[in-house]
Parts: structure tokens; sequence; C-alpha cells
């Protein structure tokens, strides 16, 4: 009678996370579920920006074959009828349930996050969700802004409340509502923060004092980067706050101080989040479905905090990339777990001091793109079928494979390159790579470089990251027949992770591309 499953996505979280290694962050639910799962170390997006990623992931293909690069198309019209993730949970007898910030809103999922399609019932949205971008920020002159740094009183907020302290709120009540159903279930909970603006409950500021905030490493925009390649944080600019700098476009450095408020605000919004996830897996012990429930953690993209001059999304940067994923399977990632066991017990961030280590860290590159496949195939599912070149007739196919081949626990105990290995289906020859991309208007940074319409792209950069290198080219791209063109190369990035595991110093002009 298989596992329920609880899927957790964040918006715009890169692993700044204590199971990551981060030394600062306050994390300690989220460390709490790892601690109890297998984590990919190095999993990674299909598209470095919020609606093209959630649809990648959430179908099982690529932004290739979604078509979608931007915001403005519904894949189901503009692509193929392709089955979701959830849609198959649901045709398999699960009850799906979709709460805060799953698909992307507006067309790109029909205006209804793809309900009915997806999910049982329509999905929630918090109803404070609409003043996200409103002027609720407090600035020193006592004046009300919409600005980027925005910690808050929530007590002053419309309905004294976040978007995210509701979607946890209603993700809670459903649980309750499911177990008193018995109903097996996938719900999927969106979370908003860390996204832009960082608004988030003020107190959670004292937990990074400004003076341990440091400046990224690498701030400086790398000397060999190509234009094509450099994303110019528009969104960024557009913030109250930001705009008073008056920072010149498109490489003005912001302030060395003021990048220290965005990292201290980014490090207490996860913190912030932090405390969500805690809340929800400690209702999930609550109502005594810790033993039964597959939980998957992961976010769409990660965001650049100031490393090669760049903030946000919008590039092939690892840091706008890679994101966290681990999976809680119980009596598979845990010994067996006892019914009513309390596996989840909810860690105050501001008292909570010591770490605890992953499961079993998974070296190996994954992709995004492979959530599907490795979904169904915990729940006992029969995986889709892999699809062929050209699926945009395909209902029901995926571009990814199911992970669960990398979860034996004696395939993480033993070093991932001994030699001689006799027992091939436990010894991976395969050299696992993921493939990411983004789009460009032009060969130098515009004001649409960050987000181009389907329209106005002419450049498509793809992206290739093994375990030892990333390998970009930006070639020549047209949208009316959605055709690359990889004889006409505008521009490459080659990064050796061994000696540049920051991607600062491109070698692309050093070396010979007959590969």
């Amino acid at each position: 009678d298989g596992m329920n499953v609880l899927l957790i996505i964040v918006d715009d979280l890169r692993p700044v996370l204590g199971c990551y290694g981060d030394k600062l962050v306050k994390s300690p639910n989220i460390d709490q579920l790892a601690s109890q799962s297998i984590v990919f170390s190095n999993a990674y997006a299909q598209q470095a920006v919020c609606a093209p990623s959630r649809v990648s992931f959430l179908t099982g293909r690529r932004p290739d074959t979604t078509r979608l690069y931007d915001f403005y198309s519904y894949w189901r019209v503009h692509a193929g009828n392709y089955s979701t993730m959830p849609q198959y949970f649901k045709e398999n007898g699960y009850v799906t349930l979709s709460v805060g910030k799953v698909f992307h809103p507006g067309v790109s999922s029909n205006y209804s996050d793809d309900y009915p399609y997806s999910w049982s019932i329509p999905p929630f949205h918090p109803s404070a969700e609409k003043h996200e971008n409103d002027k609720t920020c407090r600035g020193e002159d006592g004046k009300l802004y919409a600005n980027l740094v925005c910690p808050v009183d929530v007590t002053e907020m419309p309905g004294g409340t976040l978007p995210d302290i509701q979607s946890t709120e209603e993700a809670i009540h459903l649980l309750d509502i499911m177990r008193t159903n018995r109903q097996k279930f996938f719900l999927a909970v969106g979370y908003h923060k860390p996204h832009i603006p960082l608004r988030y409950p003020q107190e959670f500021l004292k937990l990074y004092p400004l003076e341990n905030i440091t400046l990224a490493s690498d701030p400086w925009v790398p000397k060999k980067l190509p234009s094509v390649a450099y994303n110019p944080w528009m969104d960024i600019r557009q913030r109250d706050d930001v705009q008073a700098l008056n920072v010149s476009f498109p490489y003005g450095p912001l302030p060395d101080d003021f990048q220290r408020q965005i990292r201290q605000s980014y490090y207490a919004a996860v913190s912030y989040l932090d405390v969500q996830i805690g809340l929800l897996l400690n209702a999930l012990d609550n109502v005594g479905l810790s033993d039964n429930t597959i939980v998957v953690f992961t976010a769409d993209h990660g965001w650049s905090l100031g490393e090669h001059g760049e903030w946000a999304k919008y590039s092939n940067f690892d840091v706008a990339t890679r994101v966290p994923l681990m999976f809680y399977v119980p009596g598979m990632t845990t010994s067996p777990v006892s019914q009513g066991a309390r596996i989840f017990p909810y860690l105050d961030p501001f008292s909570h001091t010591e770490g605890s280590a992953p499961q079993g860290q998974i070296k190996k590159v994954v992709e995004l793109v492979s959530l599907f496949s490795t979904l169904a195939d915990l729940a006992g599912l029969q995986v889709p079928p892999a699809c062929p070149e050209m699926s945009f007739g395909v209902v029901l196919c995926t571009e990814g494979t199911s992970l669960v081949r990398y979860f034996n626990v004696s395939e993480r105990m033993v070093e991932e390159d001994k030699e001689g290995c006799d027992d091939t289906d436990r010894c991976f020859k395969e050299e696992p790579f993921a493939f990411s991309q983004y789009p460009r208007p032009a060969d130098t940074p515009q004001w649409n470089s960050d987000k181009p319409k389907l329209k106005d792209i002419r450049i498509m950069g793809y992206s290739m990251r093994t375990i030892d290198y990333r390998y970009t080219v930006w070639v020549q791209f047209d949208p009316s027949n959605f055709s690359a063109n990889f004889e006409d190369v505008h521009a490459g990035e080659l990064y050796m992770m061994e000696n540049d595991p920051n991607q600062d110093y491109n070698i692309y002009n050093n070396t010979s591309h007959g590969w």
C-alpha cells in the first residue's frame, strides 16, 4: 500500500546549509532531515530561473523539450501534453496536494498551477503572497519601502503573517486531514524564501551579527568571463534600497557594506525557512506519518551572493545551478522506523548548536530532471520510460533517470574511485554529468539579459558539468524554430574544478575544442 510523499521545494535556495558544510548558517531542522536522508552534494537544475526549472523537473523533461525558457507559455499547448510527476501519482491512486509556490504561477502553469491535471483539489496560495512586493520594509527614516533587504516585524505585516508561515499552517492542516481519512497522499509544499525580497521576521538577524559576515571570496567579474555569460541582476537593481545606491550598469559593483547586508539577510531568510521546515516535519511526527512518508527536499535553483560580481540567478555558474537535494525514505535511508517514533523533533535555531552528519553524501553529479523517475521508483510505481530522441508527441516519458541506484549503503561507504571491481552492477563506470542552459538576447549585457522573452533569445549557453569540469558553449539560437546552431559558437567557458573550484579562471581559449 505504498508510501506517502512530502515534496518540499524552496525558491532560490543554494546549498548554504550546515549539512552541506556551510559553517555560518544555522539550519538545524534541515540538517536533522539530512541526518536521516541520502544527500546529493552535486545536484544541478536544468535552467537557473523559476518557471523553466520547475516545469522541467515536474515534467521530467529538459527545457529544450518543454520549450519554456521564459515565463510565457504553457507546455501542454506550446510543446506537448506531457504528464507531470503529481499527475502520475494522482493517476496511481494518490491524493495530490499543492501548497504555496510549486508550479510557477501564471501562464506557464495555465493560471491554475496545472489544476486539475496535476492536483486532486485546487492548489493553496497564501493570502499574504500578494503583499510580497509591496512597500512593507521600514527604512531608517521610518518610511516604508519595497527594499531588497527587508527584515520585518511580522505583527505589522498585512494580516499579521508572512506567506511561508501560512503555507506551513496549511500543509500541517492537510497532513491532519490525510491522517484522519487514511488517504495515501503526495503533498508538495513550495516555500518562497529566500527568494527576493529578503523579507523575513527581523529576529533572525540576531543569528548573524554583521561583523561575522564576509564578502564572497571572488567578488569581482572574472577577467576572461565572456560578456554573454554575465547576468546584470536587473531584478535587484529595481528594489528601492538598491536603486538609491545608483550603481552603474552592467558591472558596477555594489558597495561592500551593502553586499554584506544582502548576504546577512539571505542567511537570515534561510534560518527563517529552516524554522518552517522544522514545524512541518515535527507535524509529520505528530500525526504519526514519519514511518511511511518519503520526504524530498530541494530547490528550483541557486542564487549568486556576489560571486563573480553577480547577484541573483540567471547564469550557468554553479552558484546559480547547484541545488540541495535529499531523500528521506523510512527503512531505506534509516534503519526501520518503529511506528509513532519521533524522527523530527523541532529544533530551535536560536538555541540548537551541535550539527548532525548526513546518512550518506553522494558526490555523483546528478540532475533535477531525474526527480520524477526517482520518486516514482521510491514509491514503488513503475518508472516512466526514457524519452525517445524526439518526444513532443509522447505523453509519459522522462529525460531523467532514477537515482535510486546510488542509494545502496555499501556503495556509499566504498571509496568512489576504487578500481578492479568485478560486480559491474555495483560499480558505476559511467561518468555522470549535468546539463544546464541559459538564454541571452545578445553578446553583451542588456536590460533583458537575465530574463529574455522567447522571441528575443539569440544565443543559448549550453553547459555540461562533470565532477572535474564545467564546459559551456554559447551558440546561435533561433527562437522561431527552437534550433541551436553548434557550428556558430559565440563564446565558451571551461573551468577545471580541481584547481578552480569557484570557476574564476576560464581556460576555454587556452585549449583546443576537438571534443
